[in-house]
């Protein structure tokens, strides 16, 4: 891999000594960004002059935008849009997230990229993709897993759909896979020498999240009808319960193994209404029955009952209360750098560990670093910012 990299930073992390470029977005792209970073890749985010953050006043907050460097760019100037091209030479990718065209009515489309940097990795982050009738409508991510068929599953029978935050459009089927599909571009890179586009489009990504449950659905065993399936509130072994002090416990007893843990430490293993567990019949019955017994105690007295069972039970925890689980806390699993609660690397690797980067940028903070880098003279620089090419 090629690029310029931070000077004296040291390793860190399997993509160590890969430079990307993100286009500055929201959503998708910075998830993907701060993927990038956690593993080592050095990420040079390109912000426009003068844009302002909805982190502005506590940029500490914006946990995605951690690891970067900021470089502040007018690309609707010439002598801007020169800017980026020049760091294009030295990056194994770049990605944006704008609509279909617009980046090549700025000038930085593939075909000028890759004419720069033949072993350049092209990402473009969107909703409806490149292409088709929809390629160039506005949404969000309750719009593409809604036109994915994701949405119309998601919630309880008899009820409206439930969006499950955006969790599904933008950060499962964009911004993860916007990550994958580049690091595989940039793995054959590494052999072949070319470059190439990756086309991630979030209703692309979420239709392949649905991949088992569109199986599932062609073997007869799921049906279209909301709340009536095993994973979508249907089975009473797959639920949320609510606890006597309005708290909520989860129940995932599946195998008929857990399931007979789980049956067992309520004493229930003897009757009927639980038995067969997959008799549908049965199982708005059995719901019933379990809404009442979990109302009669609280979620701490149903912990220490399902204690050390393997019945696929836990609480369900709020976000002030969830780093500080026995199991987060020896994995580690939430940091605070700069007293800012967050999530830790994922995934973890053996030899080569990430580990969160530097905290977020401000707009441009950066700029005369790593163009100074990328061998624009201080001069060159100082008369950029005075006319408001760079910031």
């Amino acid at each position: 891999m090629t690029g310029v990299g931070a000077e004296g930073r040291a390793s860190r992390g399997p993509l160590d000594g890969v430079t990307l470029l993100e286009v500055g977005g929201i959503g998708p792209g910075p998830f993907a960004g701060m993927l990038f970073c956690d593993l080592g890749a050095d990420v040079i985010r390109i912000d426009r002059v003068g844009q302002r953050s909805a982190f502005e006043d506590a940029p500490e907050c914006d946990v995605l935008a951690r690891g970067r460097r900021s470089v502040a760019l007018d690309l609707k100037d010439p002598r801007g849009l020169t800017v980026l091209l020049a760091l294009v030479e030295k990056a194994d990718g770049l990605w944006e997230g704008y609509r279909p065209g617009v980046a090549e009515r700025l000038g930085f489309g593939p075909e000028p990229c890759l004419r720069r940097n033949p072993r350049l990795v092209y990402g473009r982050m969107t909703g409806y993709g490149q292409e088709g009738p929809l390629s160039g409508a506005a949404g969000h991510d309750i719009n593409y897993i809604s036109l994915a068929g994701a949405l119309q599953t998601i919630g309880r029978s008899g009820e409206r759909p439930v969006p499950p935050l955006n969790l599904v459009g933008d950060f499962g089927g964009g911004g993860m896979l916007l990550a994958f599909g580049m690091v595989c571009a940039l793995f054959e890179a590494s052999r072949s020498g070319q470059g190439q586009v990756v086309d991630a489009a979030m209703i692309d990504g979420t239709t392949a999240l649905m991949a088992m449950v569109w199986g599932a659905r062609a073997q007869g065993m799921w049906t279209d009808e909301r709340g009536a399936n095993v994973l979508d509130t249907g089975a009473h072994f797959y639920d949320v319960y609510e606890t006597s002090d309005g708290r909520f416990v989860s129940v995932g007893a599946m195998e008929p193994q857990f399931y007979a843990e789980f049956v067992e430490r309520l004493g229930l293993t003897d009757d009927p209404d639980f038995s067969p567990q997959r008799d549908r019949t049965k199982w708005p019955v059995a719901k019933k029955r379990l809404e009442e017994i979990f109302r009669s105690r609280t979620m701490d007295e149903w912990c220490a009952q399902f204690e050390g069972a393997d019945a696929c039970f836990t609480p369900v925890l709020g976000m002030a209360e969830v780093a500080d689980h026995p199991h987060h806390v020896s994995r580690e699993t939430f940091v605070e750098p700069g007293g800012i609660r967050q999530g830790n690397v994922a995934p973890r690797f053996s030899r080569t560990p990430g580990r969160v980067g530097t905290p977020p940028a401000r707009n441009g903070e950066h700029t005369d670093e790593v163009l100074a880098a990328y061998g624009f003279s201080a001069d060159s620089i100082a008369e950029m910012r005075s006319a408001r090419i760079v910031a």
